[in-house]
């Protein structure tokens, strides 16, 4: 069975390799319409575009330039509105990245801090369970999120050692979900019950203070070394990506002032030439000084954005089928390993295409946790175990399957599919984004 098995990948890559890659020039784009429906935010419409110019083609399949552009958004009020622009050519020498970004969100997930530490009750979301407290809306709130960003990055020495810099500017709009807004349109039996969420407890309890309830700006400043020596960026196959960023939130700009530290190495391996891949993503991110305002606990703050959002643990980016943030802290450590096959290779409309699978585990835990001092709290008639378990965090782990598309290794349609090996941390999750994870 092994031999065969072997026998088999051989063969596959025998005839993969005879399909060569057509050279690209110039300028390329891609489109995708977006169309999704949830219960609770309604229908989802909308459309991406990514447009990448290659140049000459003696660097692909790395580009020159690139420019994406997202609009969707769901018919009670979430949705995407994105500008990015990534380009090794504007500025001679330098690699600039621009992104603006307005993501509103009428239910963005909250389940309370340092994880397992963090009792997660599912009936709690079911509103056919009879207990008072349940809500689709419990472990959730309304967000407004509003990010202009600009990063730079320069050689220090030879392509593989870079300096990297920037300054991000959010503004956080925060409340209590819009229960009437989210209702409208729904039968009797869908709409939900207007009853307080893990969001307006936490604030009664003072974990989450006055000074952070509602929001607020901040302007980040960051600065960095990066170790790069992949051989195509969108598409590694093989080399590694490391590097250490310190990011300030300096009090002379920001309602709120702290500094943390992002430590990632990324790497991958060919072993099967064009076919066979495997590549692991181990992440460290601590907060040096200051504190953490709530809303601002979730960010993950690499050297550049590969998709809209940077936020867990938990969830599309960092932990694929366990629940959206289901694990913030001071500090986090994460882990995401995949082997990548490439099984098909064709060129359609002289576009070089490949369909692709990856097989995933990914891991997480807090390291740091946010300081919660139960003596403090008063739950009135409630039970404090139905909210707290004090030492429970521990390692987080899903697994999974994904599906890739993909158009001159750099528009990369990709379908995850992962499930949660603990029910503490949900159950699964579908994820249909652009580009591998890492």
């Amino acid at each position: 069975m092994k031999k065969t098995l072997i026998l088999a990948l051989m063969l596959v890559s025998v005839l993969v390799a005879q399909k060569q890659d057509i050279t690209k020039t110039g300028w390329n784009f891609g489109l995708l319409p977006v169309i999704a429906y949830n219960t609770d935010l309604g229908f989802e419409y909308g459309i991406l575009f990514n447009f990448v110019n290659f140049g000459d083609g003696s660097n692909y399949p790395n580009y020159n330039q690139k420019v994406y552009l997202e609009a969707s958004q769901y018919t009670k009020g979430s949705g995407i509105y994105r500008v990015y622009y990534d380009s090794y050519v504007m500025i001679p020498g330098i690699r600039f990245i621009g992104d603006v970004s307005y993501l509103p969100d009428r239910a963005y997930s909250f389940y309370g801090y340092n994880g397992y530490e963090s009792v997660y009750n599912a009936d709690w979301e079911d509103q056919e369970s009879d207990d008072p407290r349940s809500t689709r809306m419990f472990y959730r709130y309304d967000r407004d999120f509003l990010r202009v960003k600009a990063d730079f990055q320069g050689k220090i020495r030879g392509n593989e050692w870079r300096w990297a810099a920037g300054i991000t500017g959010r503004n956080f709009k925060v409340g209590s979900v819009d229960i009437d807004k989210l209702n409208k349109g729904q039968s009797e039996e869908d709409k939900l019950p207007n009853v307080p969420g893990l969001y307006e407890k936490y604030i009664d309890w003072g974990l989450i203070s006055e000074a952070e309830k509602d929001g607020g700006f901040i302007t980040t400043i960051k600065a960095g070394a990066i170790y790069d020596t992949r051989d195509v960026v969108a598409d590694p196959g093989q080399g590694i990506w490391s590097e250490a960023t310190l990011i300030a939130s300096p009090k002379f700009l920001n309602e709120f002032d702290f500094i943390k530290l992002n430590l990632t190495h990324r790497q991958y391996f060919t072993l099967l030439p064009r076919t066979l891949v495997f590549a692991y993503r181990l992440g460290y991110q601590t907060t040096l000084s200051g504190k953490t305002p709530f809303f601002y606990l979730p960010f993950i703050e690499p050297s550049e954005l590969v998709a809209a959002k940077s936020e867990g643990l938990g969830g599309a980016q960092f932990n694929r089928g366990i629940m959206r943030t289901r694990m913030i802290g001071e500090a986090m450590a994460y882990g995401n390993f995949e082997f990548r096959l490439k099984f098909w290779r064709f060129t359609v409309a002289k576009q070089n295409i490949y369909l692709g699978t990856n097989l995933f585990l990914d891991a997480g835990q807090v390291i740091t946790p946010v300081d919660v001092d139960l003596a403090d709290i008063d739950t009135g008639i409630e039970e404090k175990s139905a909210y707290f378990n004090p030492g429970a965090e521990k390692m987080h782990y899903s697994t999974g399957l994904g599906l890739k598309i993909a158009m001159n290794q750099n528009f990369i349609i990709s379908v995850d599919y992962g499930v949660a090996l603990e029910k503490q941390d949900g159950t699964s999750g579908l994820y249909i984004l652009l580009n591998y994870l890492f």
